[in-house]
């Protein structure tokens, strides 16, 4: 049986087993524990790496009446000690599909789903979900969309991987609308996962190490549309510009709308954000770019004109294809043009995302940490117009295609400095230092990041722009990138105190 005003939340969870502590663990197990004796008969958590805050969190478990094993042989223990399968595990994004931990606890369990599909399970039936997904630009534009669902007066929160956890705002019982950043991880997990608009941003080569292949992770992040037809005047919002997407765009056209079974908007062409799918091949909705530079979602029959691109405060085709993609979710959902429009114009930069951090000596420096891939560094290069900046690169090296950032920095910027554990297989492609003499590309080593700025400084004449855009994960130097960004950050403040 299931409860009456939930999306699909049955009565009776029955033996429940937690894997991983993780952020999502956490939030599902503060969910759970008051549910014990009741909705669940047995509570089990695989706790995974022993960690100060995971063991913080078993302990308290135990305490409620929960059993925790640690490592990664946990499940079989936890089975014996409940006394049989699970009913029901939630498993945490951060384990990997093809691990033996996984696998072990989806033999173990009659149903293994992601927090995500729990916390839509479990939340009001009347409630509004828009699912955003994609390689690159999940955050800014997830950010995008909460805001201008929240000016418009709505109860909208961004939950998922930015924010809470999706269960924890289910649990708070204050949130209508979930506005979540989802990734292949999360999706991977998912089955009966239905948003009211869903979001594909782009897919390109990442977390291979994961999913296994490319195709399993592409796999993955579709499955954000598999089950749109369930929920009525449903939306997916897909950015044409991304060959992958655009491939599945014409698969959707194809279809008639009752096969189909929700609507679809595609942002741009392969031409860019400046063209209209409907004139490109007859669509019956679309979101671009108009010739004169104000942002439009054509949805229903309705062309919404909202603001100039000129007018967002984030920089870069990319962004502004990201505010296109939150504008849409926002028109599918009935938000008015004025205020949508409003809401753009005030949105500001994200934190390490292209974000301004002050000058030096009149060199203009940006903070774009969060670009750990190829595919992010190539979208900032173009983001300042005709400036041509000077660009740090380096860190952990992901070991991706370097053929198409070697070139981007030919085409866009004055110079790259390129440090940390990545810098030798970086400098090869790049076919080692250059002075940049003759106004050509200048290609510049350094040891660690403090390093790259000194040089990058050195580099720049007043006007110039400095960019931290590392196309690598931070973890040679830094724990993560918002590590890197806040380092980089303090260090341009010690560079202008001292210039």
């Amino acid at each position: 049986m299931l409860i009456e005003g939930k999306k699909y939340a049955p009565e009776h969870l029955g033996r429940v087993l937690v894997l991983g502590l993780g952020k999502s663990g956490h939030a599902a197990l503060d969910y759970l524990l008051p549910l014990l004796g009741t909705r669940v008969d047995a509570l089990a958590v695989a706790a995974g790496g022993d960690t100060p805050a995971a063991r913080a969190d078993a302990e308290r478990a135990k305490a409620a009446g929960a059993v925790v094993e640690f490592g990664n042989d946990a499940v079989a223990p936890l089975v014996q000690a409940v006394g049989g399968s699970f009913d029901l595990c939630i498993a945490s994004p951060g384990i990997p599909e093809i691990s033996e931990f996984f696998q072990s606890a989806k033999a173990a369990s009659v149903e293994l789903v992601s927090e995500v599909e729990f916390a839509w399970r479990e939340s009001d039936e009347s409630s509004t979900w828009v699912a955003i997904t994609g390689t690159n630009g999940k955050t800014t534009t997830t950010s995008i969309a909460a805001h201008l669902l929240e000016d418009a007066g709505l109860a909208a929160r961004a939950v998922g991987n930015i924010g809470d956890a999706c269960i924890a705002r289910v649990a708070a019982g204050d949130t209508d609308v979930y506005v979540a950043e989802v990734s292949s991880f999360q999706l991977e997990s998912t089955s009966r996962f239905s948003p009211n608009v869903a979001v594909l941003l782009n897919i390109t080569p990442d977390h291979i190490e994961w999913h296994g292949t490319l195709d399993a992770y592409a796999a993955a992040k579709w499955k954000v549309i598999a089950n749109l037809s369930q929920t009525p005047n449903s939306t997916a919002v897909l950015c044409a510009t991304d060959d992958a997407v655009r491939a599945r765009i014409r698969e959707l056209r194809s279809m008639t709308p009752d096969e189909r079974g929700f609507d679809y908007v595609p942002v741009g062409t392969k031409d860019g954000i400046a063209d209209d799918m409907r004139a490109r091949c007859g669509s019956e909705n679309a979101a671009f770019v108009a010739t004169d530079g104000v942002l439009t979602v054509s949805f229903r029959g309705v062309e919404h004109r909202l603001c100039a691109a000129s007018d967002l405060q984030i920089k870069g085709d990319h962004n502004t294809e990201n505010a296109l993609v939150a504008a849409s979710c926002a028109i599918a959902l009935g938000v008015d043009d004025a205020l949508v429009a409003q809401s753009l114009r005030s949105f500001a930069p994200l934190e390490h995302r292209i974000e301004p951090c002050g000058s030096v000596a009149g060199v203009a420096c940006y903070n774009d940490s969060k670009a750990t891939n190829v595919d992010a560094t190539l979208k900032a290069f173009s983001a300042f117009g005709s400036t041509r900046p000077i660009v740090l690169l380096g860190g952990h090296d992901k070991g991706t295609d370097l053929a198409p950032l070697v070139a981007a920095a030919h085409e866009h910027a004055k110079a790259v400095v390129i440090f940390g554990e990545a810098r030798e297989r970086f400098l090869a492609a790049f076919g080692g230092e250059c002075s940049g003499e003759d106004g050509t590309l200048a290609v510049i080593a350094a040891n660690h990041m403090e390093d790259a700025l000194d040089a990058g400084l050195a580099a720049a004449a007043p006007g110039d722009v400095l960019l931290l855009s590392p196309a690598c994960s931070s973890f040679d130097e830094f724990t993560c990138y918002e590590q890197r960004g806040d380092v980089f950050k303090e260090l341009v403040a010690v560079c202008s105190a001292e210039a």
